[in-house]
């Protein structure tokens, strides 16, 4: 608990271009067997998101690329961005297709809220939905946190006009220099605090609303360290009376969140059309600078998003699992409807609201 985790999970973002540590560039012959694996998959007829697995989109040495990049995420700096998919040959769904065939290589691809939905749309629909959006859904910024499960991805298809870059923190490099400085507060973090989940989650789920325990901000395992940072939906349960906060458990979080958004700590990486990012959820932690959008549709900031479980991974800590129960999936997957993620009909739902 009161050792630093070192070496190259805890990096600092004033130290590192991720154009030279972190950007991985597809090849012609890595490019061709995708281009292959697509068709494929559309031999097969038109499959939904779901039907894409290893059969469907198979794949030789681009799956031995995914194998390293899988190390990378567990073992290594925990971040990579593929760079090569061309978004001028391949429409919307077509780029979805690649990217949960790519994926379906990778891990598990699994349901990312009670709605089921297995690819995520990270737009700005402030302006078309009714009621209050989530941060993603906007063009706001967001404060860095941690993600569920194993690892988050990012497919671009539209930059934004201006901003949006993608912000991400070493949370070891975090919790080293919490160890080294203030390794009162970081015990606390060890100890963690209750954390509560949307409604929706829940009541789709396994019914609870807050977690039944504390849920470890750090942990550490056979020497394996893991962190699970979600600063705003702890205080969320501490603000609908799930659990008084104290004084230093505030510290705490905020010194968590002063640090991972300091420029010593955080990187910057502008994510271009066609472009991909994994992060490693125990490992990283992210954000998004604020952006400015088109007014059209068509051009707004857009990106498609994955969750994965990776089953080579041992599995989270006892004391990080309650907010991740795989429980809550196959109860949420009832709720999907087939191609609801597709691109292009996502994007036209939203222009006849």
């Amino acid at each position: 608990m009161h050792t630093p985790v070192g070496g190259r999970s805890a990096w600092l973002g004033s130290t590192l271009d991720y154009r030279q540590d972190g950007l991985w560039q597809l090849s012609e012959a890595e490019l061709a067997e995708i281009d292959t694996a697509l068709t494929t998959l559309k031999e097969h007829g038109d499959l939904d998101l779901t039907e894409i697995d290893t059969a469907t989109f198979p794949l030789r040495s681009v799956g031995s690329f995914l194998s390293r990049l899988r190390d990378e995420l567990w073992s290594g700096s925990g971040f990579v961005l593929i760079r090569g998919l061309s978004r001028e040959r391949y429409d919307d769904d077509d780029l979805a297709r690649i990217y949960c065939g790519l994926g379906a290589h990778l891990g598990d691809i699994i349901p990312q809220s009670g709605n089921g939905e297995i690819l995520g749309h990270v737009m700005n629909v402030a302006d078309l939905v009714d009621g209050q959006v989530r941060g993603y859904r906007s063009a706001q910024s967001m404060n860095m946190h941690s993600d569920g499960h194993d690892v988050v991805s990012l497919l671009c298809l539209q930059e934004a006009k201006e901003g949006g870059a993608s912000r991400i923190a070493s949370a070891a490099a975090v919790h080293d220099r919490m160890v080294e400085t203030h390794p009162d507060l970081a015990r606390v973090l060890y100890e963690g605090m209750p954390v509560m989940r949307s409604q929706m989650d829940a009541e789709r789920g396994d019914g609870k609303i807050v977690t039944s325990g504390n849920v470890a901000l750090f942990a550490r395992t056979d020497g394996v360290f893991s962190s699970c940072i979600h600063v705003a939906q702890i205080r969320d349960a501490a603000r609908a009376g799930y659990f008084a906060i104290s004084t230093e458990q505030e510290d705490a979080l905020n010194l968590f969140c002063e640090l991972s958004a300091s420029p010593e700590f955080y990187l910057d990486m502008n994510i271009a059309p066609g472009d991909i990012q994994f992060l490693n959820n125990r490992l990283i932690v992210h954000g998004r600078t604020p952006y400015e959008d088109h007014d059209e549709l068509h051009r707004r900031r857009h990106l498609m998003r994955l969750w994965l479980n990776i089953p080579s991974w041992p599995r989270r800590p006892g004391n990080q699992q309650d907010i991740y129960s795989t429980a809550d999936l196959p109860s949420w997957a009832r709720f999907r409807t087939p191609f609801m993620e597709m691109p292009e009909r996502y994007s036209a739902q939203l222009t006849t609201k």
